[in-house]
């Protein structure tokens, strides 16, 4: 079996480079957002975002353990895991309008050859619909512009599934 995590990492680490800007656009517990700075090194940047105050709790505390205004520089690589936050409230969810406006404006901050990488929980109903969303924004891309490719477990449709975005 496919471990998704380990294509995440790798299709990231292929952009991401040191004293590169990378962005975590929804922290959540924080574990991406370490990642993306260790790969960063200490000349590079990582912002990261999140919706719910446990997650920037989570996160400060794990950066502060283990040691990040708006983005103004172009990002080298950037990740979405879209969904709820583990061990938290699942009623609380990215929803369709805002992750919208992120991943047009995460695209917009890509340097040329930087990737983006958007993880969809189709588990709930929000994530069904936000997939079926980014599913119908992505193939509306120029392709000479950005290539977009989606990585789904096909029988087992609530899976979890990445799309890889490259800017050209």
């Amino acid at each position: 079996m496919i471990d998704l995590l380990t294509v995440e990492k790798e299709f990231i680490s292929q952009h991401i480079r040191k004293g590169g800007v990378a962005a975590d656009f929804t922290m959540g517990n924080g574990h991406d957002t370490l990642w993306l700075s260790r790969q960063v090194g200490e000349e590079g940047r990582v912002y990261a975002f999140d919706i719910q105050p446990a997650a920037l709790e989570h996160t400060r505390a794990l950066l502060e353990a283990n040691a990040g205004e708006y983005i103004k520089e172009r990002l080298c690589a950037g990740m979405f895991n879209l969904g709820y936050l583990p061990g938290s409230d699942k009623k609380i969810t990215t929803l369709r309008e805002s992750t919208m406006k992120a991943v047009v404006t995460a695209l917009d901050l890509l340097e040329d050859g930087g990737g983006l990488l958007v993880a969809v929980y189709p588990g709930h109903e929000e994530g069904t619909l936000e997939g079926l969303m980014l599913d119908d924004y992505f193939a509306s891309l120029d392709r000479k512009k950005i290539s977009v490719s989606k990585l789904k477990i096909v029988n087992s449709p609530s899976s979890p599934f990445f799309f890889l975005a490259e800017k050209k």
